[in-house]
C-alpha cells in the first residue's frame, strides 16, 4: 500500500487478464485469427505446438528485467501481476471442462468472430491499462526505443504489429483470415480506448461573449458547473474581451449550449473533446472527495 498498490486495481486487473485470456482462446485461436504484439507472437508459437501459457511468461519477464526502471515501483507490479495472470488463466481455460464444454467456433461466420476477438481483447487490455497495468512486451520495448532511439511509442508499436501479423500470414493464415484479424486489431484498440477513456471523457468549452459574465454566471448556477475567466485579444480589432472556458460532460453539451444561446445567440463557441478529467465535479465531490466509479 505505501507503493499505492491498491486492492481494488488488483482485482481489476485480474478480470482483466481473464477476459483478455478468454478472448485469446476462444476466439482468435479458435477460429484462426492472428492478432499484434506478444499476444500474436504466442498465437505463432502455438501454431508449433508450444504452450503459451508458459510462452507468455518466457517471452515477458525477460522484458521485465530490462524496463522495469521506466515503469516505477507500483506500475511494474501491477504489470508483473497481469501478466502471471494472463499465463494462469490461459492454463486455466485450456482445461478440458472448460474445452469441452466451451465453444466459439465461428469459422462461417468470421465478421462475428473477427467483432468478438477485438471486443474481448480490447476490454480485457483496457481494463489492465485503465488501472495501472501493463501487458509487458511491446510497450516496455517501445518505451526503451523510445528512450535510446528517439523513435515515438506509436511508430515502434505499429512496426511490431505489423511485423507479427505479417508473419502470421506467410506462416499458418492464408491472406482472408489475415484481412479478419485486421478487423479484429481495429476493434480491439477502439475498445481499449473508449475503456480508458470513456468514463471521463467530457467536452471543453471555449466561448467568447460579449456577455460573459451573464454567460458565467448562468452555467455556474444552472448547471454547477466551474467557469474560467481567461484575458483575450481579438488580433483584428485589438480589443480586450474575456474568454470562458468550462469542461462538461458529454450529455451536458446540449444543454450548455442552450444556455449560452439564449443569453448571446452571438456567441462564439468552439467545442472539444477532452479525454481525461481530474477534479472536482468529475472524479471528486465537492469536498474534494473521490467519486467511486
Amino acid at each position: 500500500m505505501k507503493m499505492g498498490v491498491k486492492i481494488k486495481n488488483i482485482l481489476l486487473i485480474l478480470l482483466g487478464s481473464a477476459i483478455f485470456s478468454f478472448g485469446v482462446l476462444y476466439f482468435n485461436m479458435e477460429n484462426d485469427l492472428a492478432e499484434g504484439g506478444f499476444t500474436g507472437i504466442l498465437l505463432i508459437l502455438d501454431h508449433f505446438g508450444l504452450n503459451i501459457a508458459i510462452m507468455n511468461l518466457v517471452l515477458n519477464i525477460p522484458v521485465f528485467f530490462l524496463g522495469w526502471k521506466l515503469l516505477g515501483k507500483t506500475t511494474l507490479i501491477y504489470s508483473l501481476i497481469g501478466t502471471f495472470a494472463v499465463s494462469f488463466f490461459l492454463w486455466i481455460f485450456e482445461f478440458p471442462i472448460f474445452m469441452n464444454n466451451v465453444e466459439f467456433a465461428l469459422k462461417d461466420e468470421m465478421i462475428i468472430a473477427s467483432l468478438m476477438a477485438g471486443v474481448f481483447i480490447g476490454v480485457g487490455l483496457g481494463i489492465i491499462f485503465r488501472n495501472g497495468g501493463t501487458t509487458g512486451g511491446v510497450d516496455i520495448i517501445a518505451r526503451l526505443v523510445h528512450k535510446y532511439a528517439g523513435w515515438s511509442m506509436g511508430r515502434t508499436m505499429f512496426l511490431f504489429d505489423a511485423f507479427v501479423i505479417l508473419a502470421s500470414v506467410l506462416i499458418y493464415l492464408n491472406y482472408i483470415q489475415g484481412m479478419y484479424t485486421l478487423v479484429a486489431v481495429f476493434v480491439g484498440a477502439r475498445v481499449i480506448d473508449f475503456i480508458q477513456e470513456g468514463a471521463y471523457a467530457a467536452r471543453g468549452a471555449t466561448i467568447i461573449s460579449e456577455r460573459s459574465n451573464a454567460v458565467s454566471d448562468k452555467i455556474m448556477k444552472d448547471m454547477d458547473r466551474g467557469v474560467t475567466i481567461l484575458v483575450g485579444k481579438g488580433s483584428y480589432t485589438g480589443e480586450s474581451r474575456d474568454v470562458l472556458y468550462c469542461v462538461v460532460a458529454r450529455n451536458e453539451i446540449v444543454r450548455l449550449k442552450n444556455i449560452i444561446n439564449s443569453i448571446d445567440p452571438h456567441a462564439f463557441v468552439a467545442v472539444t473533446s477532452v479525454h481525461d478529467v481530474l477534479g472536482e465535479g468529475f472524479t471528486l465531490d465537492e469536498d474534494k472527495n473521490p467519486i467511486e466509479r
